[in-house]
């Protein structure tokens, strides 16, 4: 979500060092886009003010991935990517304790589903034009 932390109630320090990083990467961007910085600056300001949450260190890592020209679906796997060393520290460290740091979590949604293969979700995506006629 890129506000709020579990953890770091009064916010998060990354988001500092994260934000100037994003800052200086947005003077040097080959697409400068001057507004962008102010919006999100805007926006952290007033997410901190009116809701009381301040930025974590996904928001200026968005800014930064923008700057670097990645596309905005791949910030998601790049957030997973960057967590799954420590995951797996965590891991290992629960298993060779025998001990686990943070409870399990269980699962309380709907019952398991069928998971349709990719050529039924294109098909619920978009409809042929043979479908949208009887519409």
């Amino acid at each position: 979500m890129g506000f709020g932390h579990r953890l770091y109630k009064e916010g998060d320090p990354r988001s500092h060092i994260m934000m100037k990083v994003a800052l200086d990467l947005a003077q040097n961007a080959p697409k400068k886009d001057p507004n962008l910085v102010q919006i999100a600056q805007h926006i952290e300001e007033r997410m901190e003010k009116e809701k009381h949450l301040p930025a974590n260190v996904d928001f200026p890592c968005a800014l930064a991935y923008h700057q670097c020209g990645i596309p905005t679906d791949l910030y998601t796997p790049l957030f997973v990517l960057a967590r799954t060393a420590g995951w797996t520290a965590h891991i290992m460290e629960q298993r060779a304790n025998n001990r686990l740091i943070r409870p399990v979590s269980h699962y309380v949604g709907p019952p398991v589903r069928p998971f349709p293969s990719f050529e039924e979700r294109e098909k619920l995506a978009n409809p042929s034009e043979q479908s949208r006629s009887r519409l």
